[in-house]
């Protein structure tokens, strides 16, 4: 795996990093996400959502449009 993915986003819900990853895909922009939310107590962590790197500052516009910023 190459190392030219950038993080994008962080969030403590599953759900939104999920709906962020569909609407990139509907703009062809690969993402995923590493879920870093301690299994046991959840109340620490995050999900991170990388994007190659070639997308990245039109995925971080994209995201920011979606939430009105």
């Amino acid at each position: 795996m190459e190392n030219n993915w950038v993080k994008v986003y962080i969030s403590t819900h599953l759900h939104e990093i999920e709906l962020i990853k569909g609407m990139l895909a509907e703009e062809d922009i690969q993402a995923f996400s590493v879920n870093k939310i301690d299994s046991t107590y959840t109340t620490f962590g995050e999900i991170e959502l990388f994007v190659n790197a070639n997308d990245a500052l039109r995925a971080i516009n994209l995201i920011k449009q979606s939430k009105g910023e």
